[in-house]
């Protein structure tokens, strides 16, 4: 085993209430790339900071290999006087370090250099930070949420950039896909405390679950010990003649080890407060075009969204999604083409730039939008701090003022004021930004549960998979020119599919190259191609979605019941056999879906 070339051992930091970290350890070894996870306000970023040496703990051990070095990409870059992108980058490089490699990574990254940096968007700004801090190829990289307003081409290519890279890497990110291809071990942080596994992300929630059960057996263990301390104490033959104080400072101890235990934090509680349902056809839009100079975002468009729609928005920053989203939300006019929104709307949005929040607002007076101590959620009148609590938030932050949450739990509280509103129509514009692996995991069930229509702009592969019904993305992903497609599917159902398009046009392409050969002149004619579905083909075409609505109901009925906390306790085996026949059923449900997905592919190509 390498020695590390960083460490921090029994880190301990308080802000007045419950400690931050308590006895948290880190160590980097050359070749890491560890994923530092944990829930929002968990302390991650907190922690990388004073790895960085940007911040002190109140106690513990820290040691920097001398000839180490160290760059940290921190989530609101500081430019300083820097004039240019370019001088910017450049001064991250160490003596000795190949300016060249700034060059290289601008490009890649999309930025000319002659930037002026107080006139970047969010993303490029990341985008500056990321160049300056790869640049010297440091010894430790320490990434807090790289892939933040980063489109997927860029993300993908990053990802590429880690894997080659000779740095150790500790990284902080909520994009799961990312976490699974980039790291090689795990360090979860929770309550304090710092566990690693030595294995990627890929591996992190089944150990997760396994160290929670554990740690539940161990505290059930601990109270009958003390139950059998106290009976000794009470009844015992020694007990009545003289108090063994060794034994009772035990139980003493292993009281006071039970009582002081916490249990991992809660898990966030929250629905969608249901509205009116609307009209079946929610967006129609017909041949919609927009241009800005002699630059067109959107080549003539037609979609039609239906009730129940999930619709994913894909593309490189820069492409048109969120003017696209504007149009077909009714938010900004077509220079052409027609427009029309259902009936019986209603929306809320999540905007990516937190543009909603004002920041010395307090949390209670943000969710109730200062009326007063209770808000109306599903028709039922709810007391702020109870509402607070269903998305992790102590009763004591209700004055806090908004100013003072960090990045993810700004996220979590936007979420659940347009989750308290009635709405048939979400528009969630990067909703995954700075949340948790758990609470991604919640909203992942509300969109994908949610009775109304989604329409969504993401750069989470995972998230898009796990949710979507149809994707558009641009025709052109590598030079988008105003041409977007609906794909069926979610990001990886659209990647097939243009892969299958891509080879039927190299097919096309290199039939029509080839030169003709000389045919007999009583060769047969070509054998027809079959225009249409077989019976069999066309009956599964139209009864596999059936199968699989009937399918996804069992399911959710299987994991209402295992929902229950109690049904694990009362019957292990009866909660085994469920978990197996869900999994089965999911499954299936997958297999089905695939078959489908080709079938209507096939129609489409029979169809013309």
């Amino acid at each position: 085993m390498a020695p590390p070339i960083l460490k921090l051992d029994d880190i301990f930091l308080s802000f007045g209430g419950a400690p931050l970290l308590a006895g948290a350890n880190l160590q980097v070894e050359p070749g890491d790339r560890i994923c530092l996870v944990g829930r929002n306000g968990s302390g991650k970023s907190t922690l990388m900071k004073i790895a960085a040496g940007l911040a002190e703990a109140q106690s513990g051990e820290i040691f920097r290999h001398p000839s180490a070095t160290i760059r940290y990409l921190e989530q609101a870059p500081d430019f300083g006087s820097h004039k240019t992108v370019e001088a910017y980058a450049m001064s991250g490089l160490g003596p000795g370090d190949d300016p060249y490699r700034v060059t290289y990574l601008l490009e890649h990254l999309g930025l000319q250099g002659d930037e002026n940096p107080a006139n970047l968007s969010g993303g490029e700004a990341r985008r500056a930070a990321l160049a300056r801090v790869l640049a010297p190829e440091p010894d430790i990289l320490l990434l807090d949420e790289p892939t933040n307003h980063l489109d997927l081409n860029t993300i993908e290519w990053l990802e590429g950039e880690l894997t080659r890279s000779r740095s150790a890497i500790v990284l902080i990110s909520h994009d799961r896909r990312f976490l699974e291809k980039v790291s090689n071990a795990t360090v979860w942080l929770d309550r304090g405390m710092a566990r690693r596994l030595d294995r990627g992300f890929a591996h992190f929630e089944e150990w997760r679950d396994q160290v929670l059960e554990q740690e539940e057996l161990e505290q059930h263990k601990l109270g009958k010990a003390i139950e059998r301390e106290e009976h000794w104490l009470r009844y015992g033959v020694t007990a009545r003649r003289k108090r063994n104080m060794r034994r009772l400072g035990e139980l003493q101890t292993m009281r006071k080890d039970y009582r002081g235990h916490k249990g991992p934090q809660g898990t966030v509680q929250a629905s969608v407060t249901d509205a009116r349902e609307s009209g079946k056809l929610v967006v129609e839009a017909e041949k919609i075009t927009k241009t800005y100079g002699e630059r067109t975002i959107v080549a003539p468009f037609s979609i039609r969204v239906h009730r129940g729609d999930r619709i994913g928005l894909i593309g490189p920053n820069g492409a048109g999604k969120t003017t696209l989203l504007k149009m077909l939300t009714g938010q900004l006019e077509p220079d052409t083409g027609t427009m029309k929104l259902g009936t019986n709307l209603d929306i809320a949005t999540l905007d990516q730039r937190r543009e909603d929040l004002n920041l010395n607002d307090t949390l209670a007076h943000y969710l109730t939008d200062g009326r007063g101590e209770n808000l109306l959620v599903n028709g039922e009148q709810r007391h702020v701090t109870g509402y607070m609590k269903d998305f992790l938030f102590q009763p004591e932050q209700a004055r806090t003022p908004i100013l003072q949450l960090s990045g993810g739990e700004r996220a979590r509280l936007m979420l659940a004021r347009i989750l308290a509103r009635p709405t048939n129509l979400l528009i969630l514009d990067e909703p995954t930004n700075d949340l948790d692996i758990e609470t991604l995991d919640l909203l992942q069930e509300i969109v994908a549960g949610f009775n109304g229509t989604v329409i969504l702009v993401s750069h989470d592969r995972d998230f898009l998979d796990r949710t979507v019904t149809s994707t558009i993305a641009p025709a052109n992903p590598d030079a988008p020119d105003g041409r977007w497609i609906e794909y069926a599917g979610g990001y990886s159902d659209m990647l097939a599919q243009r892969k299958g398009i891509e080879a039927e046009r190299r097919q096309a392409e290199a039939k029509k190259d080839k030169p003709k050969e000389d045919a007999p002149s009583a060769s047969p004619p070509p054998e027809k191609a079959k225009g249409k579905l077989s019976y069999k083909q066309k009956f599964a075409l139209e009864n596999l979605p059936k199968q699989m609505d009937e399918a996804e109901k069992k399911a959710a009925k299987l994991e209402e019941k295992m929902a229950d906390a109690s049904f694990f306790t009362k019957d292990p085996a009866g909660f085994s056999k469920t978990a197996a026949e869900l999994e089965k059923l999911r499954n299936q449900i997958a297999a089905w879906e695939e078959e489908w997905l080709e079938l209507e592919m096939l129609r489409e190509e029979l169809e013309g």
